[in-house]
C-alpha cells in the first residue's frame, strides 16, 4: 500500500530556531524590487541611502541631520537624489516654463537678478514637491516587497497613519541590513 506522509506532521516542521538563516544577497534584493517596482534602480538607490543612514535598529527618521540642520527624512532623500535629474529634459522644460511665467508677471522693467532668485526658489519648491511624492511611491514599493517598514512619528504619539504633524520613519529589515552592509 502507498503511504504519503502528511506535510504538517510535527516531525516534518522544523522550529524557526533550528532552520538555518537565509542569506539574502544584493542580486536577490534587486530581483525582489524589480517584481514590485516600475523603477527598480531608483528604489534600490533609495534603499541603499536609507540603509547607510540607519541607526543600530535599522531605523532612520523622522528627522535626519542635513546641510540645513534637521530635515524630514523624505526631504533629505529628495535632496540626495536631486542631482540625478539635472540633465533631464523635463527638468529643463520646467525651468523654462517657470522662467517664462516669472518674466511675464514681472514685466519689462524687472531686475534680472530678482527674477533669477525667484526662479531658483520656485524650481526648488517644485523639485521638493515632486521628489517627496517620488520617494513616497518608491518607499511604498519597498514596503510591498517586504524590505522596509514605515510608520509615522510626531507631535503627540507614534501612529501608523500620517497627518497631525507626523513625519515618516523608515526601518530596514535585518536581511536588507545584512545584504547592504559596507564591506
Amino acid at each position: 500500500m502507498f503511504h504519503q506522509a502528511d506535510l504538517f506532521e510535527p516531525s516534518r516542521i522544523a522550529p524557526a530556531a533550528l532552520r538555518p538563516p537565509v542569506r539574502v544577497t544584493l542580486p536577490d534584493l534587486v530581483e525582489r524590487i524589480s517584481t514590485v517596482s516600475r523603477r527598480p534602480r531608483y528604489a534600490l538607490l533609495v534603499l541603499k541611502l536609507i540603509a547607510q543612514e540607519a541607526d543600530g535598529n535599522g531605523s532612520v527618521g523622522p528627522y535626519v541631520r542635513g546641510e540645513q540642520g534637521r530635515v524630514p527624512v523624505r526631504d533629505w532623500l529628495c535632496q540626495a537624489l536631486a542631482p540625478l535629474a539635472q540633465r533631464d529634459c523635463r527638468r529643463r522644460a520646467m525651468i523654462e516654463t517657470v522662467r517664462a511665467g516669472l518674466e511675464t508677471a514681472a514685466g519689462q522693467g524687472a531686475d534680472p537678478r530678482d527674477i533669477e532668485q525667484r526662479l531658483e526658489a520656485e524650481v526648488q519648491s517644485r523639485i521638493l514637491r515632486s521628489g517627496r511624492s517620488n520617494v513616497s511611491r518608491v518607499v511604498s514599493d519597498l514596503v510591498r516587497a517586504g524590505l522596509l517598514h514605515r510608520h509615522y512619528q510626531g507631535y503627540r504619539v507614534d501612529h501608523p497613519n500620517r497627518g497631525a504633524q507626523r513625519e515618516a520613519v523608515y526601518t530596514i529589515t535585518l536581511e536588507v541590513k545584512r545584504a547592504l552592509q559596507r564591506h
